[in-house]
């Protein structure tokens, strides 16, 4: 499955019905704390396929590459949206984990509270449900192999602010990629406040003890250095290590990271497990996205590594307001946003890909 025309060549007079080979399936969680939640599974016919969870502002669940999950999910996994879980850290209540969990639209970082309000934890989009407005289907019997599923999300309410999430993702039948394009809009007749965080949490197998993590740029612990353990100088905290024993509870480090990216402005992240052979790239525009987190919890039972593209180091409304770096969005204005997910096999292609990190 290396062209698209060889791929169609392949299935041509082969195929009744295209599910046979991949497309997006649309369900309804019937059990558990998760019950009545609609989710999308997405087949790309390559061994990669992931669960949208489109009451919880589309953000991705369970991913798997063949039968290596990728993500980490939490021991609660997916609930049902709750749209009031939005004080202190009331947030990490209906923390699925995930492949990928949104943070923002207009608060990133931890609870505060000033003269413009209360925010809690990460903001309050995660638990929103999407309205779907289109999901489109491969059709490989007319060289259709794209396929998407596109919604809307809003935090608003009377007054403003009122922000809206237009969120595609896309996938082409026989590639091991995941697509994401988001639009923020601002429906409201007043500037609103802005911060957007991708959360993407990655776990067992594809984490494990020798797995490389993969990320280029000037970095500082989230902390500061006179509290950081992990992440200082002459520590090798781009290899994954077994559970440890500071990390039980709330024990964790996070490394904040100016970025590198290339001359086309793209910057690249991802992880490498060389014991399955497995590499995990994501790319994301440094205009766009021009911070990056990498969060480190190897608790046992809660062994987790976390890869963040945002808009901001998390810093918090108050702080970015404080010092300038607050993103406002004018009444219209619209704000785009692209995240790429691959997974890479082939040992050529790994190769490249780890060309500039030494390994």
């Amino acid at each position: 499955m290396k062209e698209a025309d060889s791929i169609n060549q392949d299935w041509r007079d082969k195929v009744s019905n295209r599910a046979q080979l991949g497309g997006i399936e649309t369900s309804v969680i019937d059990n558990g704390v998760g019950r009545g939640t609609r989710i999308a599974w997405i087949n790309t016919g390559t061994g990669l396929r992931f669960k949208v969870v489109i009451d919880r502002a589309m953000d991705i669940a369970e991913a798997f590459y063949n039968q290596h999950s990728l993500a980490w999910l939490s021991h609660g996994g997916i609930t049902h949206p709750q749209p009031f879980a939005d004080k202190g850290i009331d947030w990490l209540r209906t923390f699925g984990g995930g492949l990928l969990t949104t943070c923002g639209l207009s608060h990133v970082g931890g609870p505060e509270s000033d003269e413009f309000g209360d925010r809690g934890l990460h903001g309050l989009i995660s638990n929103t449900p999407a309205e779907v407005i289109s999901i489109i289907q491969p059709d490989p019997r007319t060289g259709q192999l794209e396929m998407s599923i596109t919604g809307i999300i809003r935090e608003t309410k009377p007054f403003g602010p009122s922000l809206e999430l237009k969120r595609t993702i896309s996938a082409t039948l026989g590639k091991a990629t995941i697509r994401i394009h988001d639009e923020v809009i601002n429906k409201a007749n007043t500037a609103a406040p802005h911060m957007l965080l991708y959360h993407f949490n990655f776990g067992y197998p594809l984490v494990d003890e020798g797995t490389d993590l993969l990320w280029k740029g000037k970095w500082f612990p989230r902390h500061g250095e006179e509290n950081a353990k992990i992440f200082k100088e002459g520590n090798d905290f781009k290899k994954c290590p077994g559970p440890i024993e500071s990390h039980l509870g709330t024990g964790e480090e996070v490394v904040l990271v100016d970025i590198e990216a290339d001359i086309f402005g793209d910057s690249v992240a991802g992880l490498y497990n060389s014991k399955l052979g497995i590499a995990v790239a994501m790319k994301f525009k440094k205009e766009q996205l021009p911070w990056f987190a990498n969060w480190q919890h190897w608790g046992k039972g809660e062994y987790v590594t976390g890869l963040e593209p945002s808009t901001h180091p998390l810093s918090g409304q108050a702080k970015a307001r404080e010092d300038g770096t607050l993103i406002f969005i004018e009444p219209g204005e619209k704000r785009e946003y692209d995240v790429e997910l691959e997974v890479i096999v082939d040992e050529e292609l790994i190769k490249e890909f780890l060309v500039d990190y030494n390994i």
